[in-house]
């Protein structure tokens, strides 16, 4: 039995989607733990690239389990019409479970995120205004409607008048929006009930039953360990906590399920929306790096900001989720720029140098990187299926950045394509239901 967590080592974009469809081949199950539809997740197979918002990455296999944990946040219009884009597709979804446990997105739950962040003009945090913040805000005070609530008119019309009650006087300027009438709410939601009623289970019961039967789980993180929401570089954060300690509590399963973790980085970093970037490049080669690797939101189409592989982060990232292994991807993407450079060490404005990862926003808001330059290397490497035929350059980069973490390097990405992987001793080791696929 294995249970594996995939989880984003920096802020977030790193290839979780790739990371999770090729592990999903050989698993059991994959369960999505927490997030929502601000979430992106993008798949390149045959040439036609799939983006996901809620949909698990392992949906592209017949029949497969997949399932939406009780820890993720619904849109369920966002939803529905992902399951009817991909039933046009031809994509068989009788293997899809969503927690009936998973708290909903309202209408008036994007409202305010949309009226909040107008509100805070400069100090805006960046959220895709999709209504997530404000729907895990009302799961904490308990006035979260939940998808089992889909299914009873009653129950959902009472939850909705005791959730919108308090937010009167924040939804005083959308008073006259349909979308928030009582009654059409009600009926719409219902209808999105009925539309996924079929799908909808004890997931926390289906995870049990493969991990207990010895079967391997796929844990489905979404944003960034450095978007956590205790973690992360608050308060420009997501909502949800993306470390691995959550794939337990949104899924129900136990800490003692979690036999591997796998934290997915980018070859370099990046980050969508406001907050510390220690190592950004708002230059000529930040520019040529973001068209490169295409480094453009697959929910929002917002530009990510670009810079240098932050080795700072990524330890700070590797010891807070224990990580067991490294995936590592768009390592193409540095082809061709010349002197390469990993940030080993922070500089504050005093000329303070540390080596951590600083507790304290303002310290990290004002600090700079101090960096190691390595050679850089000029061939193509998206063809490479081997370490031995990357070029000397490219694996004293990775043998460099996996020394400094004290973490092996499971896999290596060099292309969006699902075959353009090159899998190393440790990944073939570690993942045994994989090792079948790969030979």
């Amino acid at each position: 039995m294995a249970g594996i967590v995939i989880i984003g080592a920096q802020w977030g974009d790193e290839g979780k989607g790739k990371i999770t469809d090729l592990l999903a081949e050989n698993a059991d199950l994959v369960i999505r733990f927490q997030g929502g539809n601000n979430a992106g997740h993008t798949i390149v197979r045959d040439g036609v690239k799939w983006k996901f918002h809620l949909i698990p990455s392992g949906i592209l296999y017949p029949g497969k389990p997949c399932a939406i944990g009780n820890g993720v946040v619904i849109d369920p219009k966002v939803l529905t019409d992902e399951l009817d884009e991909l039933r046009a597709k031809g994509i068989d979804l009788s293997g899809l479970k969503v927690s009936a446990n998973a708290h909903l997105i309202m209408p008036y739950h994007m409202l305010l995120d949309h009226a909040g962040e107008t509100k805070l003009g400069k100090l805006q945090i960046g959220t895709t205004r999709r209504g997530i913040g404000p729907a895990y805000a009302d799961k904490a005070a308990r006035l979260g409607i939940r998808v089992q609530d889909l299914l009873d008119e009653k129950i959902l019309k009472k939850k909705i008048m005791a959730a919108m009650e308090p937010k009167r006087l924040s939804l005083r300027p959308y008073a006259k929006s349909p979308e928030l009438d009582l009654q059409s709410m009600t009926e719409d939601y219902l209808t999105y009930g009925h539309r996924i009623e079929q799908y909808i289970a004890d997931t926390a019961r289906l995870t049990w039953k493969y991990l207990d039967a010895g079967g391997d789980v796929i844990f489905e993180g979404a944003q960034g360990t450095l978007l956590d929401i205790d973690h992360g570089t608050y308060p420009f954060v997501t909502s949800s906590n993306p470390v691995a300690a959550s794939a337990a509590t949104g899924t129900g399963a136990g800490p003692k399920d979690l036999d591997e973790i796998w934290g997915v980085t980018k070859a370099y970093a990046t980050r969508v929306g406001s907050g510390p970037f220690p190592t950004e490049l708002d230059d000529d080669l930040g520019a040529a790096m973001r068209e490169a690797g295409g480094e453009y939101g697959t929910t929002t189409g917002r530009a990510r900001r670009v810079g240098w592989m932050d080795l700072v982060a990524l330890r700070y990232a590797a010891r807070l989720n224990t990580l067991t292994h490294l995936a590592v991807t768009k390592l193409d993407v540095l082809s061709g720029l010349g002197p390469l450079r990993l940030c080993t060490r922070y500089q504050s404005p005093n000329e303070a140098s540390f080596d951590h990862f600083p507790y304290h926003q303002s310290v990290l808001h004002r600090a700079g990187g101090e960096y190691e330059e390595l050679p850089g290397w000029d061939e193509d490497i998206t063809d490479c299926r081997s370490e031995e035929e990357l070029p000397q350059s490219a694996r004293d980069y990775l043998a460099y950045l996996s020394d400094f973490i004290g973490v092996p390097i499971a896999l290596i990405s060099v292309g969006p394509g699902r075959e353009q992987v090159i899998w190393t001793d440790a990944g073939r080791r570690t993942a045994p239901f994989q090792r079948a696929a790969i030979a």
